[in-house]
């Protein structure tokens, strides 16, 4: 195409071309909703048991449902709880599709780590311990009050928490109240 010299390069594209030149907003929304979600997202998909080669394949299946929802003029209500809801469903998918329920065991020391500024190694031992203590009684946690827990450490609500795993808002309640006290009656002993 051949543009004359007083012609702008827009004015000698076509509208759809333009639109491939530049970010639509919708991009610009999901851009921003991948940066503010993916790591409490990925964090969530690794404490299913996701390995985390998988948890950022589910990320990205994830996003492009979302740009298609988003692309298709659905709801934008809540697409925090929206996001984490596929995400979830993706996860269950990729565990327990045609070969089975897959178990990814953390090793020790896997994970985000956090050092402890306790002045001397007899209080470290005391600490480590405890974590010790604490992971075990999470693994040992039934799924669905596993999942509670880890979705309320990521700030969801109640609501946002029962949408995404499809149970009644009584039941996330019962899920974190258990879950709570068994860590409680775990520190305390």
């Amino acid at each position: 195409m051949v543009c004359s010299a007083g012609s702008s390069l827009a004015a000698t594209l076509s509208a759809a071309q333009v639109d491939r030149l530049a970010p639509s907003t919708l991009e610009e929304d999901v851009i921003s909703l991948f940066d503010q979600l993916r790591r409490p997202l990925l964090r969530y998909l690794l404490s299913t048991g996701l390995c985390l080669h998988d948890g950022e394949e589910v990320i990205q299946e994830t996003f492009l449902s979302l740009f298609q929802h988003l692309r298709r003029g659905r709801p934008r209500q809540n697409l925090r709880g929206w996001v984490f809801r596929v995400a979830h469903n993706l996860a269950l998918k990729r565990q327990y599709g045609s070969r089975g329920p897959v178990l990814v065991q953390q090793e020790e020391g896997s994970g985000e780590q956090h050092i402890d500024p306790g002045p001397n190694p007899e209080e470290m031992l005391a600490t480590k311990q405890r974590q010790r203590r604490l992971q075990a009684v999470v693994r040992a946690l039934p799924a669905q009050d596993r999942c509670c827990l880890y979705l309320r450490a990521e700030g969801l609500r109640y609501r946002e928490i029962a949408e995404i795993l499809g149970i009644s808002l009584g039941a996330v309640s019962l899920s974190l109240g258990r879950a709570l006290a068994r860590l409680t009656r775990a520190d305390e002993s």
